[in-house]
């Protein structure tokens, strides 16, 4: 069965929003009936377990979870589920934890399907009344644990209070001995009912069914019905809602008023609705504060509203076709006419009149009020009930209500009165009685809600208005016939592609893709999925669907009006991009009326404005110029803040790239100082748009030197090129941070001709903070690419013989970079740069001079990568597998010297690189172990799977771990595979000793590695020098560290090591005794623990005369106490286990 697999992206503004995959989900039917058929008939054997119980709940509630958008497949299946549950319930042999399990099962099935349609399968015959209410009578209200049973009896008792038969005849004769006179069955239920309005759990919701069934039949009704009112009002007059036990009795009370208002009939209820309404008007539920209670109270409202007057259709409503399927088919015979129904003439102005109570207008007041509740569920209800009432009014007045509620669109109002408006009005169209007169001033209040939006703070409100409205013309379009929207059609398809398109919120932009004029070509390019992504919608769809004539002015003069100068800074820089490239579809409009509206704005006082006009007139400027390009037709024709640069940056970029200036212009002299000034004050903005103006300045700069600064093709203007390069230079030795970063971003983006003959002037690396660094390798990169390679050519100009040693050595001492701050591991944009240049600067050498390529080079490089490749990191990991998978499979030329080649192609298959994924350590950590089988390799690949195995992420630690123990497994029988990986593991933990990046992960695999007994050949050698240097580096590892994670990890790695004989087994045991007294008391414990744990495993350690006793003392004794006791017991075990007692050293006072 198809299963949805989908996911929406992130919502914003960003560029690398991942693609959505969609699949079907349409299930065919209710394919697990065979195994809930025994998951039911299971129960009773898996009730006495927590596990098994806990796992048949789990699995049948995954069944059902998969039913939730098509419950209608469970029905066929409903009653005999229903049969099998009932039958355990029954059971005289089921105890009470199966009757819980059971109606747990019913619960879920009921939550699934709806209790509306699940409960009406409940028996309900005359005997089904008692047994089912002595059972609800014997379960306890407070009992949480077992809600699910109280629920369902609620709901079966509600179904049993429906036979047809007086209940006092159930009552029998028992009454007839005072001795055995038990209260009525009637007032029992009503009795079981009151309580159960009064509880915290959903069972209030069951018992507020019960009441609407129970309070309505004919005989409680006369008997009870106004006892029971007289208590609800009483209920509600007297709790508080600003506590928890009063919160509770107002929604039990209003709940079952609601329900009572809803099923009873009109005539039994209508004497009684005045002094519900006067209740509820002194208990003014409008103020509470809980969202619920004020629900529930418009919901009842309503329902009083309904009851005042009487049951009819409007006469006068508005209906489109008609309610009968054969005469809508008729009509669609030949030669039929389809036409909007409208009423019988003859009734046509003939309604019967009749009086309409005062309390309506109360009840519609109320209602209006409701529309403007600050909670959704609040203003729906209330819509619903507009829509309703209205319905039963006379034409004059529900036009009266109609105009209130236009009254909600007002800019005195706020959004939460938008957005109940914008429900109303859904209502009321849909059912017909909002008529087409109405039109021409509803239309123009949607099309305002439609791009209603107001800030608030750091954020804005009106999504839920926006979406709303969007519900209003998905209403309209079903509501009326196309001749009444004709006039309105233009309009409403603009606003909705508008939203579609451009709205900053996803649901809103997806309630909004529906049918339009060119309704096939719109859906299929912005359809739901498709407009899930916002740069796609601004970038590509809008493109698409501007194409079509009517929209395109429409959709350029809402991003002039409403997007460039939105409060989010994402979507002017957005809005002015999508500007770029509808220039194309209104060259002529652009130039003639955006521009001119543009330029105002550009200098007003509004800053968020300035920002979006400023990039909008770079973007349309750099389109007209491309489009006249294209034509051949020649062009004729503060600075603060983190807005204002970057903008100002764009505008120098794009008429750069649009030659606009000439190159003596004196404009030029400024836009150069505006560019050094922002590389030089980087430090004077926040860290957040920092990477935006930097980018923004660069980018500048290279597209002026470009345009500006060379008299010829090729050729630097010897002045401006050495001024420019000294600036630079002279940056990178500033004492602010952030201005070297700015020049080096500033030499990378030089061009070519503008670096000639200065190469070794700029080949500077920074030393320092990593996004320092990150900038610096970035100028290597670009500086080399740009210059280029010549096997003899000079290094001021080119890479050559003469400095490429240099410049690898510089970017391998860079893949050791594993700085750390408040941020996390920053040393990974280093790393990261360093091998994208590795593999830039490689490539170019290759291609261009290879001889330049030493094996020592070569080498070093490849065995760095191998390592990155096998790190902890997915995304490094996978940028460094990509990376050298790249250089592997160069071919034409290739690259040469790389260690083992042909070993590595049959590992990596070039048919196989774009399959495998480095981001999934399932994929990627099978193949990299593999190069532990190579000794150039062994070492880097090792010291990478370290961090990887000791690592925290679960994933990576299981696919890493399991990859290098298969390693391991295969080479158990080949002691020189297994001399040469231990020195190479002794190799690694000796060079990064009290490295704690690497020790700590590294005494994590050392740990796993003795557990897996993975060097069971070196354990039957006496005093095995793998065991004795390990022993020794452990030691030196943890010599005074306060490290408890590090303690901890040694601990476990010591208690493997006595696995090894000889003399060493008494040199691991001094150790962890001498950390049985450890001034850290949860060190202590952790040891005693881990020795009990291996003299358990390791028998053959001690004596077998002492080992009770020293089982005894390690579990006894409290190892967290008084270190003098603990020292007493600790030297206890050193005799017994015949190790020398170790000696408190004296400290020596200077």
């Amino acid at each position: 069965m198809a299963q949805t697999d989908m996911d929406s992206g992130d919502e914003g503004g960003g560029g690398g929003e991942p693609e959505v995959i969609v699949q079907a989900s349409v299930l065919g039917g209710f394919t697990e009936s065979t195994e809930v058929q025994a998951l039911i008939s299971s129960l009773p054997e898996v009730h006495q377990k927590m596990v098994t119980r806990e796992s048949a709940i789990q699995r049948f509630l995954v069944i059902m979870n998969r039913y939730q958008e098509q419950p209608h497949l469970l029905d066929p299946h409903l009653e005999w589920m229903l049969n099998l549950l009932l039958e355990v319930i029954r059971s005289e042999q089921s105890p009470p934890l199966l009757v819980h399990l059971g109606f747990k099962f019913l619960y879920i099935i009921s939550k699934v399907r709806g209790y509306k349609v699940f409960m009406q399968l409940f028996p309900h015959e005359v005997a089904d009344v008692q047994p089912v209410l002595d059972l609800l009578c014997r379960q306890d209200p407070k009992d949480s644990a077992t809600w699910e049973t109280r629920y369902m009896l609620l709901l079966w008792l509600s179904m049993t209070c429906l036979i047809p038969f007086d209940l006092s005849r159930l009552d029998g004769h028992l009454t007839s001995d005072p001795s055995q006179a038990r209260e009525p069955i009637m007032d029992r239920i009503l009795a079981v009912a009151k309580s159960y309005l009064m509880v915290t759990d959903k069972s209030r919701d069951a018992a507020s069914v019960l009441v609407s069934k129970f309070v309505t039949r004919p005989d409680v009704k006369l008997r009870r019905l106004a006892d029971f009112l007289d208590w609800s009002l009483s209920s509600i007059s007297q709790a508080d809602d600003q506590t928890m036990e009063g919160t509770v009795i107002l929604d039990g009370a209003l709940q079952s008023l609601a329900q009572l208002f809803k099923h009873g009939k009109r005539d039994d209820f209508l004497q009684y609705a005045p002094v519900v309404l006067q209740c509820l008007e002194r208990r003014g539920l409008a103020e509470s504060s809980q969202a619920t209670l004020r629900k529930l109270g418009v919901k009842l409202i309503q329902r009083l509203g309904l009851t005042f007057l009487k049951p009819r259709l409007a006469k006068w409503r508005y209906q489109r076709g008609s309610r009968s399927l054969v005469a809508n088919l008729s009509l669609s015979q030949p030669g039929s006419a389809v036409d909007a129904v409208t009423p019988d003439q003859e009734t046509q102005g003939h309604e019967e009149d009749y009086d309409i109570p005062e309390e309506v207008e109360n009840v519609i007041e109320q209602l209006l009020g409701g529309l403007k509740d600050k909670e959704t569920i609040v203003r729906w209800s209330a819509a619903k009930g507009i829509g309703r009432v209205t319905g039963r009014l006379p034409k004059e007045l529900a036009d009266e209500v109609v105009g209130s509620v236009l009254d909600c669109f007002s800019f005195h109002e706020t959004d939460n009165a938008w957005h109940g408006g914008c429900l109303a009005l859904a209502e009321l169209g849909r059912r017909g009685l909002l008529v087409p007169s109405r039109l021409p001033e509803v239309v123009p209040l949607i099309l305002k809600a439609l791009v209603y939006d107001e800030k608030r703070g750091a954020c804005s409100v009106g999504s839920n208005v926006r979406d709303a409205a969007c519900y209003v013309c998905w209403a309209f379009a079903r509501a009326y016939e196309p001749t009444a929207l004709k006039p309105f059609v233009t309009q409403i398809a603009c606003a909705l592609v508008i939203t579609a398109v451009f709205d900053r919120n996803i649901n809103c932009r997806r309630a909004a893709s529906g049918t339009f004029p060119h309704g096939i070509e719109i859906v299929v390019a912005a359809d739901y999925f498709a407009v899930g992504n916002l740069t796609n919608c601004y970038l590509a769809i809008s493109v698409y669907i501007a194409s079509f004539p009517e929209y395109t002015r429409p959709m350029i003069d809402h991003l002039v009006s409403m997007k460039i100068n939105h409060w989010d800074g994402v979507i002017r820089e957005l809005a002015t991009k999508a500007l770029h490239k509808l220039t194309a579809q209104a060259p002529d409009y652009m130039t003639t009326t955006v521009l001119p509206q543009l330029l105002p704005v550009a200098i007003g006082i509004d800053l968020q404005g300035r920002h979006g006009a400023l990039l909008a007139c770079a973007e349309i400027g750099h389109a007209l110029y491309i489009l006249a390009s294209e034509n051949n037709r020649p062009v004729t024709e503060g600075f603060g803040g983190e807005l204002m640069r970057p903008a100002m940056c764009a505008l120098i970029e794009k008429m750069s790239l649009s030659k606009l200036p000439s190159k003596d212009d004196p404009v030029i002299t400024g836009w150069q100082w505006l560019i050094d000034d922002t590389l030089k004050s980087l430090h004077l903005f926040s860290a957040g748009p920092r990477d935006n103006i930097k980018e923004a300045a660069v980018s500048a700069l290279a597209a002026l030197c470009e345009q500006c600064y060379q008299p010829q093709p090729g050729v630097a203007d010897p002045q401006v090129q050495e001024l420019l390069v000294s600036q630079y230079i002279a940056g990178l030795k500033s004492p602010e941070v952030l201005t070297r970063c700015g020049s080096a971003l500033a030499l990378g983006s030089l061009p070519r001709f503008m670096i000639s003959g200065k190469l070794d002037r700029v080949n500077h690396h920074g030393k320092g903070v990593a996004w320092l660094r990150y900038d610096t390798f970035s100028l290597s990169l670009r500086v080399c690419v740009t210059a280029g390679v010549s096997a003899q050519g000079s290094t001021d100009s080119v890479v050559c013989e003469g400095n490429v040693s240099m410049i690898y050595r510089a970017l391998l001492d860079c893949l050791s970079d594993y700085t750390l701050d408040s941020r996390g591991d920053v040393g990974a944009w280093v790393r990261e740069a360093a091998m994208t240049s590795l593999m830039e600067v490689t490539l170019l050498v290759v291609d261009t001079a290879p001889q330049l390529l030493s094996p020592d080079l070569v080498n070093g490089m490849m065995c760095s990568l191998a390592q990155q490749s096998a790190e902890k990191i997915d995304r490094y990991r996978a940028h460094a597998g990509s990376v050298f998978l790249r250089l592997l499979h160069k071919d034409h030329p290739p690259v040469p010297h790389i260690p083992h080649k042909e070993e590595l192609l049959t590992i990596f298959p070039p048919e196989g690189a774009g399959t495998l994924n480095w981001k999934a350590p399932s994929q990627a950590f099978p193949h990299i172990t593999q190069l532990l089988r190579m000794p150039q390799y062994q070492y880097h690949t090792l010291l990478g799977l370290t961090v990887s195995v000791g690592g925290l992420t679960e994933s990576t630690v299981r696919f890493s771990s399991q990859s290098l123990f298969d390693h391991l497994m295969l080479i158990q029988r080949d002691p020189d595979a297994m001399g040469h990986f231990s020195e190479t593991l002794l190799r690694v933990f000796r060079d990064n000793l009290r490295n704690d990046r690497v020790s700590i992960p590294f005494l994590k695999m050392l740990d796993q590695m003795l557990a897996r007994a993975c060097f069971d050949t070196f354990t039957t050698e006496q005093d095995h020098p793998f065991c004795v240097n390990l022993l020794a580096l452990c030691t030196n590892e943890i010599k005074k560290s306060k490290d408890v994670q590090k303690l901890r990890s040694c601990i476990a790695v010591f208690c493997g090591l006595i696995q090894f004989q000889g003399n060493v087994r008494v040199k691991v045991l001094f150790q962890l005794l001498l950390l049985l007294c450890h001034p850290f008391p949860a060190i202590r414990k952790v040891t005693a623990g881990q020795m009990y744990e291996m003299l358990l495993t390791f028998d053959d350690v001690i004596d077998p005369s002492v080992m009770e006793d020293v089982m005894n003392l390690l579990s006894d004794t409290d190892w967290a106490g008084d270190i003098a006791t603990v020292r007493t017991h600790r030297n206890q075990l050193c005799d017994w286990l015949g190790v020398p007692k170790p000696q408190l050293v004296a400290k020596v006072v200077v």
